[in-house]
């Protein structure tokens, strides 16, 4: 455990070379982009906690109610999240109240953002959020464009005759290493006769062998 808060502000006065270097109200400015929390677990640096972290209190005897220290440590899970800006699944450990807190936001990029600095607790919620919101940022720049939807149908076909073209080549590709175009052999007209014809006599003989083996059977009884 360790008092995340001031040792966060103490490594910022130290790059800096001391707090004389700071100018006047920059102080108050930092304290409110850095977590204002007394005590944090260690491993907290790692996960979005939401506020929730170990706790202190007493056992207490059922039978002469002696009471003993002991500790509440948070319920702790490692989730997968999808963040859109990102476009990728980010897997973080997270607390059940932060979950929660995620779900009411809409998303961990909804939650990062409008969750304050100094609501965030840890150094990993920090810095993600200050990554997602240059994200946010470079993503406003940008330029939005429209197409009508005549150039939206040129582009649909465009991606069939694509799609076309890639069965083709990949045809072209069998049949010069196996030897094989990929089609079934097509049967002439007079073989598919020929083999009906067989096919109806065959059955056909099996009918009269049957019936002449149960005349044979009847005039010996």
């Amino acid at each position: 455990m360790a008092f995340r808060g001031k040792e966060m502000m103490k490594k910022v006065l130290k790059n800096i070379g001391g707090e004389k270097n700071l100018a006047p109200g920059m102080k108050e400015s930092l304290k409110k982009c850095i977590p204002d929390s007394k005590v944090v677990m260690g491993r907290a640096k790692r996960g979005l906690y939401a506020g929730r972290h170990i706790q202190f209190g007493n056992r207490v005897s059922e039978d002469g109610g002696n009471k003993s220290r002991r500790n509440w440590k948070p319920n702790v899970q490692e989730k997968r999240l999808f963040s859109y800006v990102l476009d990728r699944h980010v897997r973080v450990k997270v607390t059940t109240h932060a979950l929660r807190c995620i779900d009411k936001a809409g998303g961990i990029d909804e939650y990062l953002l409008k969750t304050p600095y100094h609501k965030m607790d840890t150094e990993m919620g920090v810095f993600w959020k200050a990554k997602i919101e240059k994200l946010y940022e470079e993503l406003g720049k940008m330029e939005v464009v429209f197409f009508s939807r005549e150039d939206e149908a040129k582009f649909e076909e465009g991606f069939k005759d694509l799609k076309l073209a890639e069965r083709t080549a990949r045809r072209e590709a069998r049949r010069q290493m196996y030897g094989w175009s990929g089609k079934p052999k097509q049967i002439e007209e007079g073989q598919l006769e020929d083999q009906v014809n067989d096919k109806e006599a065959a059955r056909i003989g099996d009918g009269s062998s049957h019936v002449g083996l149960h005349e044979q059977l009847v005039a010996n009884s």
